[in-house]
């Protein structure tokens, strides 16, 4: 078993690192978007801490094998038996990881809990469209300048695209308190990983496979979405209720894609996602 002491213990299953925030409540597992954003929710599940015990995984990185959605599902699937045992888990995934949990409650509907979806990436080539024309309609000639010159700025095609997503950050974000998980919480980018899972999704959307498989899930489902979100919440949702017709959804004002950093989103954010992850899970 995996080292469960609070509030903050590290262990290695496999090829996944893991942090634990919390001593009582119902588990939750809470993963991490990107794809390869590792870290980026560890504000997330110390602020689910004092009603849950958070369980942060930090997704498997590139190598030899490329990656796929069924790798992402299966290192998850083994973590969740190791630390679960055979009860049903809650699972909260942010943008990819919304995702993820999408794709893991349907592959196995006995073992998930309550989902809840944070900032829910998109399922169609339509939302995907309408995601880019709102992030072109944020930008200027400046911003695109200097987005452009990163590729003869920086050799490297991952700090490029770090540098890129500094750059646009306000074009995601609305009023931000506190913005960005610790340097120290996180991985360095794994570009790699990002392309290789992403490309895999893609695919298995372009196939058929997503959404429809996610009518095998069994488990209550909550949509959190800031209306800032270029992201464009309700048409992801709509993707979604035909398969998912137990799905809640809930917008916030003034709030981007992250809503636990946004001055007017963070407080009721925490209150509503505990109490329904509390509740469902009992």
């Amino acid at each position: 078993m995996l080292d469960r002491s609070p509030p903050l213990a590290y262990a290695k299953l496999l090829t996944m690192f893991v942090r634990h925030y919390g001593k009582t409540g119902p588990l939750v597992f809470v993963l991490h978007g990107g794809p390869a954003a590792v870290g980026d929710v560890a504000p997330v599940a110390k602020g689910l801490s004092a009603s849950l015990h958070a369980v942060e995984p930090w997704q498997r990185g590139s190598g030899e094998v490329p990656l796929t959605v069924a790798r992402h599902i299966a290192d998850l699937d083994d973590l969740v038996t190791d630390v679960g045992g055979d009860s049903p888990v809650a699972i909260l995934g942010h943008s990819w990881g919304a995702m993820l949990a999408l794709c893991y409650a349907a592959k196995h509907p006995s073992k998930a809990g309550p989902i809840a979806l944070v900032g829910c990436g998109t399922f169609d080539q339509a939302a995907r469209s309408q995601m880019q024309a709102n992030i072109e309609e944020r930008m200027d000639d400046d911003l695109r300048n200097r987005i452009q010159r990163l590729s003869s700025g920086a050799a490297d095609p991952a700090d490029q695209f770090m540098e890129s997503v500094k750059l646009t950050r306000h074009i995601f974000d609305y009023d931000p308190i506190n913005p960005y998980a610790d340097k120290a919480e996180c991985e360095p980018f794994d570009l790699k990983a990002h392309v290789e899972t992403w490309s895999d999704m893609r695919k298995l959307q372009d196939d058929g496979t997503y959404p429809a498989a996610f009518e095998a899930i069994e488990s209550p489902v909550l949509m959190l979405h800031g209306q800032y979100d270029p992201h464009p919440g309700k048409m992801i949702r709509d993707s979604l209720l035909p398969y998912l017709p137990q799905l809640e959804y809930h917008e916030y004002e003034r709030c981007g894609h992250s809503p636990w950093i946004e001055r007017a989103a963070r407080e009721v954010f925490f209150s509503v996602i505990c109490q329904w992850l509390v509740r469902k899970s009992t």
